[in-house]
């Protein structure tokens, strides 16, 4: 957790936003809140180019696909209305995009059963269902029945998964050969981007360590600006051709070549999707049984990733109070569930808080002047998508590595000496990364509280809500074999 001394109130025009948005009680100011947005921004903008490439081109029962173009225009627009939303409501640093693993549940998993419009009239209904949850108080209610020690372990969680993913997308670790990951290439660094990647990481933690104001944007772009140099003298290409050929050597997904034309650098974006949507899906022709546990699949991930997002950032940011909870988190909630309806209704994918909104608090932000800073940066890769296109993984990863030790820091809070939650926090913080999942490491620690603390015979420390939630994640775990006896 950083410490931030509460500037001067400010005076002037700037005064109404700085009350409003608490810039000066929260101890930032309007360069840092700038700075953070712009982090966040370069932190997640691959979402913009990874999006399209895996719902765009999946093919739903029909054989249809959503398109590249398309997908990338509302992947933009979902991410700068979603964020700015944010800011406004909740006002805290969080963007919001369209997330990872989720996209992954709709292109291979539902659409193969059903066509794309229903797929996102599905997205939409979970995204009400969350709304209603939130706006009844029972989300709010889940997180603050969790022990505040529970609560540090899964910020510090988040942050070995915010590494992983930092490690993962720069090829720095690697599927094995006989061995689940291993380090680059057959064990060895190998390649140009994997050096942009080192030096990169290199320099934002010397950066940091002597103080230095935008340290985190500032090796940002100084490796984006080595990525490009490398690109344009080396020629390395990309890890995988458009004809399918595979250079190990080659930039993980982002190619950084400065666009040659004016036309190859503004667009209008074809918003096609937008309202493509159907409500009223053949829930029979899938079985209702297996919709049933689709929505709870989506339902569960969408709720405890952003759980966790929201309780590991604001951690960090020092916005937590002494039980660990997020004042006005109804307010995160609330953007975060409006995130998701938008996301079903621009077939964009659900759309959810990011754990990368970690890298604008690591620059400084702790107000949602960031997160509206993001949402104007999405909305301009909405014409200048090669633009957002440029900075590769091995340029904005880095970041993840330092705010994934940031976060590693909370560690301190979690009391290891009573078993019922060390054993919790534990399977909480190495769930996360090793399933590649928040939302997981989250179920799996609920279910080992609530076991825990029964078998010591204090069932009164085990809040109603986690035995219900503990449930209902065992409920999820066991969907392949409860759909197996029902059908």
């Amino acid at each position: 957790m950083t410490d931030q001394v509460p500037a001067p109130k400010r005076t002037g025009l700037l005064a109404p936003l700085d009350r409003y948005f608490k810039v000066s009680e929260r101890g930032s100011n309007f360069a840092r809140e700038i700075r953070g947005g712009l982090a966040t921004f370069f932190a997640m903008a691959y979402i913009v180019v990874l999006n399209p490439l895996i719902i765009g081109t999946a093919p739903d029962i029909n054989g249809d696909t959503l398109g590249i173009p398309q997908v990338a225009a509302v992947t933009a627009l979902v991410a700068a209305v979603s964020s700015m939303l944010m800011g406004v409501i909740s006002r805290y640093p969080f963007a919001i995009a369209s997330g990872m693993g989720l996209n992954a549940i709709l292109a291979y998993v539902l659409a193969p059963m059903m066509t794309w419009s229903d797929v996102m009239g599905l997205v939409v209904i979970e995204g009400v269902i969350m709304l209603v949850l939130v706006l009844t108080g029972f989300r709010n209610a889940v997180f603050n029945a969790v022990p505040p020690s529970l609560k540090s372990a899964i910020g510090v969680g988040v942050g070995l998964f915010l590494a992983l993913i930092g490690f993962v997308n720069a090829g720095f670790v690697q599927p094995g050969s006989g061995t689940p990951v291993q380090l680059g290439v057959g064990g060895s660094l190998d390649g140009w981007p994997i050096l942009v990647f080192v030096l990169g990481l290199v320099a934002t933690i010397i950066l940091m360590v002597r103080k230095v104001k935008g340290a985190v944007l500032i090796g940002i772009v100084f490796a984006t600006v080595l990525g490009i140099v490398v690109e344009a003298l080396a020629k390395v290409g990309p890890k995988t051709g458009a004809d399918g050929t595979v250079n190990e050597v080659g930039w993980s997904l982002t190619v950084p070549e400065v666009p040659t034309s004016v036309g190859d650098l503004v667009s209008l974006p074809d918003l096609s999707l937008v309202g493509q949507f159907n409500l009223l899906a053949d829930w029979k022709g899938v079985g209702i049984a297996t919709m049933l546990m689709l929505l709870l699949t989506l339902l569960l991930a969408d709720f405890f990733d952003t759980m966790g997002t929201m309780v590991g950032v604001a951690s960090q940011a020092g916005l937590t109070d002494e039980e660990g909870n997020v004042p006005n988190a109804q307010g995160v909630l609330v953007a975060d569930a409006i995130g998701t309806v938008a996301g079903g209704l621009a077939s964009a994918s659900v759309a959810t808080t990011y754990a990368e909104s970690a890298a604008g608090v690591g620059e400084g932000a702790r107000t949602g002047i960031a997160s509206i800073v993001t949402g104007l940066l999405f909305l301009g890769a909405l014409f200048i998508t090669p633009l957002a296109a440029l900075v590769p993984f091995e340029a904005a990863t880095p970041v993840l590595i330092v705010v994934g030790f940031m976060m590693m820091t909370q560690i301190t809070r979690v009391d290891f000496s009573d078993l019922g939650i060390g054993i919790p926090a534990f399977l909480a913080i190495v769930v996360m990364p090793y399933t590649y999942s928040i939302a997981n490491g989250i179920g799996v620690a609920f279910i080992a509280y609530t076991v825990v603390r029964l078998a010591q015979g204090r069932w009164r420390d085990v809040h109603p809500l986690m035995l219900v939630v503990s449930l209902v994640f065992l409920i999820h775990f066991s969907e392949a074999a409860l759909q197996g006896l029902i059908g």
